[in-house]
């Protein structure tokens, strides 16, 4: 962070808070929602006029769906629209396997629900309405942060309007891995790295096609493909950096590829009509040394950003804002907290982080990698998947790693008297 750099002019318009969150996706909503439950001034920006994004998280673990019967909100929630995942089966070069089954967890909710993630935000969005200290901007992009001295005092955005300043005692950066207050604010990111990008695309699912095979693995070759009820959510893997290669031998030869690998999808794969209906997610590994600056924390992907392996980082990024809110609630009703009382949410988060991270290392190095090299060797299962395959008991093991995580987070923030 650069001290010296000139502070850009105020704007016309301001507009002062407890808290300002930066970022609408599911760690910023959740922490908005538990922080204006607690009585305490909170606004969340969020750049977009709307929620509605395409190809973002869509998995709600049981620790969310926890979370959200500790707040009294799960009945309301699955009522939404949503199919439910208990077990995680694959094919390894034409081998089943059962990787987990979340049957055997003992937890209230023991099933994946997948649910559009607009639906998720907007929810805790109306669900939230009920606390007049909410105040949630669609459209206003925070560009930069206001400086006090060596302290974060809030950001200037931009709405329909015109610019603003909102002034904050604190500032939560939840705007996602590529977040502008953390690189404003000069926060190093540690890389860790992946070898895969992912490419996603839907395919048309008809009312009598029902499959339970979540992930497929070729020689060369790896898809991930979920039931969404009215359609096919396909994740297919490619190797880090090969996306113009793919692209260059054509749409044609990649649905061939798609449409060996999983024949169920053979009648909706020409949803897919041009590259336009590909989405590129570029797969990254990444955290925060330090996760604070005076006036300011980052949080979900802001200080982390996960590997799609899991389908994790949702959940993590709603772990965060349960831990904030739990540690700084009551402590952010009388200002800004000290940087140390900030970095509590650090030290309490680290090692969930770290450890989640370290196991999707595990799962990229020893699976992804060696089902993505070149050539036409014939896939073998992994031995621990053999085992886990073979010993029904052992699927307890990674169905409670992607179902509840490492050390869940329970609500314990303040709730404020509503009138």
């Amino acid at each position: 962070m650069n001290a010296n750099a000139p502070e850009p002019p105020a704007a016309s318009r301001s507009l002062k808070a407890r808290c300002c969150i930066v970022g609408g996706g599911p760690a910023g909503m959740m922490l908005g929602y538990l922080l204006a439950r607690a009585g305490i001034d909170v606004v969340v920006l969020e750049k977009h006029a709307d929620f509605f994004r395409d190809f973002r998280g869509d998995t709600v673990h049981p620790s969310t769906l926890q979370v959200m019967d500790e707040l009294g909100l799960i009945d309301g929630f699955l009522r939404l629209p949503h199919q439910r995942l208990q077990t995680l089966d694959g094919m390894f070069g034409g081998t089943p396997v059962r990787i987990a089954d979340l049957r055997r967890l003992d937890t209230k909710y023991p099933f994946i629900a997948f649910m559009p993630q607009w639906d998720f935000l907007n929810f805790l969005r109306e669900s939230g309405r009920r606390f007049p200290s909410l105040k949630v901007m669609m459209s206003t992009e925070a560009t930069d942060v206001i400086r006090r001295g060596e302290a974060i005092a809030g950001v200037r955005a931009t709405t329909p309007e015109g610019p603003i300043d909102i002034e904050a005692d604190l500032t939560i950066a939840c705007d996602g891995r590529h977040s502008m207050v953390r690189q404003r604010a000069g926060l190093a990111v540690e890389e860790i790295g992946a070898p895969m990008d992912v490419l996603w695309f839907r395919a048309a699912r008809r009312t009598n096609e029902t499959e339970n095979v979540f992930a497929r693995v070729e020689p060369g070759k790896m898809m991930i493909t979920f039931d969404r009820g009215e359609y096919w959510q396909c994740a297919y893997v490619i190797a880090k950096g090969q996306y113009d290669a793919v692209k260059a031998r054509g749409l044609p030869a990649l649905l061939d590829d798609v449409v060996r690998m999983a024949p169920i999808l053979s009648s909706g794969i020409s949803d897919v009509k041009s590259w336009d209906d590909v989405k590129l997610l570029t797969v990254v590994i990444n955290r925060l040394s330090r996760w604070t600056r005076p006036g300011l924390l980052c949080i979900g992907d802001a200080a982390h950003a996960m590997s799609p392996v899991g389908g994790v980082g949702v959940n993590l990024a709603v772990q965060d804002a349960v831990a904030t809110a739990n540690l700084l609630a009551d402590k952010i009703r009388n200002g800004c907290p000290s940087e140390a009382e900030l970095d509590a949410v650090r030290e309490r988060r680290a090692f969930p982080v770290k450890m989640t991270q370290a196991m999707q290392v595990v799962v990229q190095n020893n699976i992804i990698s060696g089902a993505l090299r070149p050539g036409n060797q014939p896939v073998k299962v992994p031995l621990i998947v053999r085992l886990v395959t073979a010993l029904p008991w052992l699927q307890k093991i990674p169905a409670r790693f992607i179902a509840l995580g490492v050390r869940p987070e329970h609500v314990h923030s303040p709730v404020a008297r509503v009138a």
